[in-house]
């Protein structure tokens, strides 16, 4: 993403005895000495998604166990690792009823069966190799920057917290016998923590509308294809909100002042490490955070259906046009 572009030449240069760090045109950010982390937890997590996918296709046994779609098993070569009846599924992945078996987000077992896991389960299953690719090449594109700024402790916590923030949305307004499976929350949970991290570390950007703008057209594209059938979309919006909320909490950077203040004159003013709209960001954020995780987790084990109060609501998830319905 642009708004990842983070060059650090001006501590360098500041090393070597040149002038102050300066503002690039082709970088969003001000120059800084921070540390740079290694990405691993990111990989790990690609890794993870893979492995429980080849599992779900080895339990799906399409050859023996498809019994009720007509159409013959997709890539037959494969043995039991080949796909559902493309009628079945489009994304060439397993039947629902496997993804149900193995810990797909599904109402009624959560809240009627006592199986709160799903809502963490749910975030390691795909739907098919289309649905993992497209996921896990965008945890790599957009993960593996962010974790290399920040550290896989909160870049990790963003990850989980932001695919449970989602599952939670999606348990109160995908009912009835759907499922839901993906990380789509999780990634939206960091994009989401993007664009918080531009607002809160406002001072430390150039070409700030630049950045600000590419950010917003990327959310609103991705929210917008959720709005097409068979795509859960409240669980994109349930983590792209908790990740835009932990951005506030977790990837505060100090003011560039404070980083440099050994390279100061004893007797220069040092600044404070954060600027006071920080502060107040980090704890509205904390404060709202803990009260929707409170709210939606009490809302969905007492077996409130979100769409009963809010008759609009649905629509975010998918529009009906000519071309289908959003019934099923």
């Amino acid at each position: 993403m642009a708004s990842e572009d983070l060059e650090r030449g001006g501590a360098k240069n500041r090393a070597n005895g040149g002038p102050p760090p300066t503002y690039y045109s082709s970088s969003y950010y001000q120059d800084t000495p921070e540390k740079q982390w290694i990405s691993w937890l990111i990989p790990a997590f690609v890794v993870a998604n893979i492995a429980m996918f080849i599992v779900v296709m080895f339990v799906n046994n399409c050859p023996k166990k498809n019994l009720g779609f007509d159409g013959k098993c997709v890539a037959r070569f494969l043995g039991r690792f080949s796909f559902q009846p493309t009628k079945e599924n489009p994304l060439f992945g397993p039947s629902a009823s496997t993804l149900e078996k193995l810990g797909a987000l599904q109402w009624y077992k959560v809240v009627h069966g006592h199986q709160g896991w799903r809502l963490i389960s749910c975030i390691w299953l795909h739907a098919g190799v289309i649905h993992l690719v497209t996921n896990m090449f965008c945890l790599i594109f957009i993960g593996i920057r962010l974790e290399q700024q920040f550290g896989f402790v909160r870049i990790g916590l963003i990850y989980l917290l932001s695919g449970f923030g989602g599952s939670v949305l999606s348990g109160l307004f995908i009912q009835n016998n759907n499922i839901s499976v993906g990380a789509s929350g999780a990634l939206f949970g960091l994009l989401g923590a993007m664009l918080s991290e531009l607002i809160t570390n406002w001072s430390i950007y150039t070409n700030k509308a630049a950045a600000l703008l590419t950010l917003v057209v990327i959310v609103a594209i991705n929210l917008a294809v959720g709005i097409l059938p068979h795509v859960d979309n409240f669980a994109h919006i349930g983590g792209f909100l908790t990740g835009f909320l932990l951005g506030f909490v977790l990837l505060l950077r100090p003011q560039f002042g404070w980083i440099e203040r050994h390279n100061l004159p004893a007797n220069a003013r040092v600044k404070s490490k954060y600027k006071a709209y920080q502060y107040v960001l980090w704890l509205v954020a904390l404060i709202l955070l803990i009260a929707g995780f409170v709210v939606g987790l009490v809302m969905l084990f007492k077996g409130e259906n979100g769409n009963k109060h809010c008759s609009w609501c649905h629509y975010l998830s998918c529009v009906p046009t000519s071309r289908w319905k959003c019934d099923n």
